[in-house]
């Protein structure tokens, strides 16, 4: 059914959920479209392209597909274990923030325990993941990359996690800078005071990738309190 698994963290129902499924586009939970706020100044289905088929979520172990042996009841027993055994992580809040070209949610405070978390995460579910070929090592690497995040592609398959992770829910793709200072401006006073305040890590969620590319909600599992 699923061409390829991750472990998101995707929002509760609440209305920054509700918020975000419509500004991108599409809610994860329920696997269906949904329709873009109307804002004359802005295109936002352009401007959510890119993201639209991820949902509102941020990356605690990237996309992947599942190995030879490996089933997805065995995944959802795998990932429930984990969960059940994992502590929840707690921070002050989310604000919007410009990363390079792009504008995400990222925690406003230190974030080493969720950095612990999602290490965890990667290195407990690896078994799961099927390894890259030398074509795709080769197609995925490249010389913008650090070393460290070279060593991660090699030995995780992705270059940004262990101590390169950075958590963000990513809002649009990328943008050239008037664009970028428009949507931030236009965004910020409608989603700021949607945040959750303090901001918990309290639930992951297991994902799969439909044969048409769109990622939708498996099973929200909670962590442990």
């Amino acid at each position: 059914m699923f061409t390829r698994y991750a472990i998101f963290y995707t929002f509760p129902s609440s209305p920054i959920a509700d918020f975000c499924a419509a500004w991108l586009g599409w809610d994860i939970a329920r696997g269906v479209a949904i329709a873009h706020p109307k804002l004359d100044e802005l295109d936002v289905a352009a401007i959510t392209d890119v993201p639209r088929k991820y949902g509102a979520h941020g990356t605690i172990k990237p996309p992947f597909v599942l190995a030879d042996g490996m089933t997805q009841s065995g995944l959802l027993d795998a990932v429930a274990n984990l969960c059940g055994n994992t502590q929840a992580v707690a921070m002050d809040k989310l604000e919007l923030a410009s990363l390079g070209r792009f504008l995400a949610l990222c925690p406003l405070c230190e974030t080493q325990a969720l950095t612990n978390l999602a290490a965890q995460v990667v290195r407990d579910l690896d078994r799961f993941r099927a390894p890259m070929s030398a074509d795709e090592l080769a197609r995925r690497s490249s010389a913008n990359l650090t070393q460290t995040q070279q060593t991660n592609l090699n030995i995780w398959g992705y270059p940004h996690v262990m101590d390169a992770f950075k958590f963000h829910i990513t809002l649009t793709g990328r943008l050239d800078k008037q664009t970028l200072t428009q949507v931030k401006s236009t965004l910020e006073p409608m989603i700021t005071p949607l945040l959750p305040q303090p901001f918990h890590i309290d639930s992951l969620t297991l994902v799969g990738q439909r044969e048409d590319g769109m990622f939708e909600q498996i099973q929200r599992y909670p962590l442990a309190p």
